[in-house]
């Protein structure tokens, strides 16, 4: 669809998504191996276990997807190659990327490790008649020469536009070109051709609902009014609907925006059944997560930890504490009566385990009021110890030293 740059009072917004991420830096990082195999499932381990965190297209056509636990992945390609995360290496491309975007607009939001919107209203002063598409192709090829990462890049009047534009602009879309710009005043009709499940917030219980009422596609519900959606599937849900699949979104661009939440998780190669050896690697994993929070200056109050059973069935319980907390004993607390809260209700032996931290700040400028006694308050020895222990660590490698009181207070 052509699109020409002109200076109205629409937003323009592209989402930059980087194609089959951490497959594509698998292969970066060895070019002779993974580079080299076109069936590549990235996550869990070798042995099985695990889940599938990303697959390369090719293997998708088997049936792989996300989510999906690495041994029915194995089971649907068993000829695919299977490598771990390389989470450091991720974020450093994940950085890359950004950077290169930053030269076309300098409104640039990481939404995600690899997905990232651009802001380019205005931007008609600096392209001239380039028409958005041309920018956006521009885009890609400056991204994938700087960083080796393929992009497919969405546009239109809005993040959810955009987001939807990216979705079709996939290289497994028959006749894609990695770019799609929606025309302001084309949403409709560009909606009108997708499934109401593709509307990010649309998961299989609100999908069961509606396709009870015969609604599977956009287009099924397009001719409905508000009070209609919300006599069916009540009233903040009914008005959220309305606006989403004519696809309004008043979310802006936020450059500065705060990471929504930071995690952890190990899954181990064996099966753990003993409580006491899940706490200490809760330990170990309270320990490195606070100490990325600390290390970004940020503060959490949600604390939720995730357990996946040994028959895949996953588990999460989260706790809002009164105030922010960024020291291991807090977090280390929280999570502990967590982690007992979920053994207590489903006891199995555990194949995962982990601690993520949400509901993020920056701290203030004074020290909360302390408590002798309250699990989930934090003294200025609580915060002078973790720092302690994240400059040895820094020092002599990560688990070097450990507070042997994260999880119990009581010690």
């Amino acid at each position: 669809m052509a699109t020409d740059r002109e200076s109205t009072n629409t937003r323009t917004i592209l989402l930059a998504d980087a194609d089959a991420f951490f497959v594509a830096v698998a292969r970066l990082l060895d070019p002779d191996g993974a580079g080299k195999a076109p069936l590549l499932v990235v996550g869990g381990s070798a042995e099985g276990r695990g889940v599938v965190t990303s697959a390369s297209y090719e293997t998708r056509a088997f049936g792989v997807r996300s989510g999906m636990p690495m041994a029915q992945a194995i089971r649907l390609c068993p000829q695919a190659e299977r490598v771990g995360v390389p989470g450091k290496a991720c974020r450093q491309k994940s950085r890359e990327i950004r950077t290169v975007l930053q030269q076309f607009s300098p409104v640039v939001e990481a939404a995600s490790i690899d997905e990232f919107y651009l802001d380019m209203t205005g931007t008609d002063q600096l392209y001239g008649e380039e028409r958005l598409e041309e920018t956006a192709a521009g885009i890609r090829d400056a991204v994938l020469a700087e960083t080796g990462i393929a992009l497919s890049i969405g546009g239109g009047s809005s993040k959810l536009v955009a987001k939807l534009a990216a979705k079709q602009a996939k290289p497994h879309r028959t006749g894609s070109t990695g770019v799609l710009v929606i025309p302001a005043g084309q949403e409709l009709a560009f909606l009108a051709g997708l499934q109401l499940a593709d509307i990010p917030g649309i998961g299989p219980r609100l999908q069961e609902k509606l396709a009870q009422r015969g609604l599977t596609g956009i287009a099924d519900a397009l001719d409905l009014s508000e009070r209609a959606l919300e006599d069916w599937i009540g009233d903040r849900t009914g008005r959220w609907l309305y606006r989403r699949i004519r696809g309004i979104d008043t979310a802006t661009v936020n450059p500065h925006a705060p990471a929504k939440s930071m995690s952890h998780e190990e899954t181990f190669p064996a099966d753990i059944e003993s409580d006491a050896e899940l706490t200490r690697e809760l330990l170990r994993l309270v320990t490195r997560v606070a100490a990325e929070l600390r290390g970004k200056g940020l503060r959490a109050r949600t604390i939720t930890v995730k357990l996946r059973d040994a028959d895949f069935t996953t588990r999460q319980a989260s706790q809002t504490l009164a105030k922010p907390v960024d020291s291991d004993r807090p977090i280390g607390a929280s999570a502990r009566r967590l982690l007992q809260k979920l053994r207590r209700n489903r006891r199995m032996p555990a194949r995962l385990l982990g601690v993520a931290l949400s509901n993020l700040g920056q701290p203030g400028e004074t020290l909360d009021q302390l408590s002798l006694f309250g699990e989930a308050d934090e003294s200025v020895r609580d915060r002078q110890l973790s720092s302690a222990v994240d400059a040895i660590n820094t020092r002599f490698g990560r688990d070097h030293i450990i507070r042997g009181n994260t999880v119990d207070p009581q010690q």
